[in-house]
């Protein structure tokens, strides 16, 4: 019993600790201090609604569609995370008052939100990580420990986005240096094309 639940939560926390887009997004707001309660709720809830759905049987369906359009699904979210790339990459080296002044604009929680949404959907591999693989991994426990393996993963989810956005409080003090933010921008861009080149050769692009 006990089992199912610690089972859960080592793959959740193996499966989220990769940095990756929304990853970067959260520890972004955590830093900027803006609406990051919401966004680590945001994507905890998301991953507690994928497992759900993952554990109830559905994966097996998703990840036969997945793999059906994965040419245009991997495609089309290679270049959401080129653009976002693009976006911090531009960021980097703008002028330093341009920097200071965007960094400081309090932007609206609809729209901070509706970016959470986009990295937290717009990726397949949430998909098969949270539906697909967590999904299958169910299968192996009665029906009662599928409940007890997906509270843990869901869990592992709440600890790791709540820990990653209240955090970044600790390093709050050193990203006031207008060149660590930079830094910042540059490897979050790094990542982001990173992620992207690896969309695009799970999608079949460069066979």
């Amino acid at each position: 019993m006990t089992e199912a639940f610690f089972t859960g939560v080592a793959i959740g926390f193996s499966l989220i600790l990769a940095i990756g887009a929304q990853n970067a997004f959260v520890l972004r707001q955590g830093l900027l201090r803006q609406h990051f309660f919401a966004v680590a709720l945001f994507c905890s809830l998301s991953d507690t609604i994928l497992i759900a759905i993952g554990v109830s049987g559905v994966s097996w369906f998703i990840g036969d569609l997945i793999k059906a359009y994965s040419f245009w699904t991997f495609g089309a979210a290679a270049l959401w995370l080129m653009v976002y790339g693009a976006i911090h990459l531009r960021s980097a080296f703008r002028q330093n008052w341009l920097i200071l002044d965007e960094m400081q604009a309090e932007k609206t929680l609809l729209s901070v939100l509706s970016t959470t949404a986009l990295f937290t959907f717009g990726n397949p591999h949430v998909y098969l990580d949270t539906v697909v693989l967590i999904g299958t991994m169910a299968m192996k426990f009665v029906p009662y420990e599928r409940v007890l393996f997906a509270a843990g993963a869901a869990l592992a989810s709440f600890v790791f986005f709540f820990s990653l956005a209240y955090g970044a409080r600790f390093l709050a003090p050193k990203m006031k240096n207008q060149i660590t933010w930079k830094i910042l921008d540059i490897m979050i861009a790094v990542i982001m094309f990173s992620l992207a080149f690896g969309m695009l050769i799970a999608g079949g692009w460069f066979n």
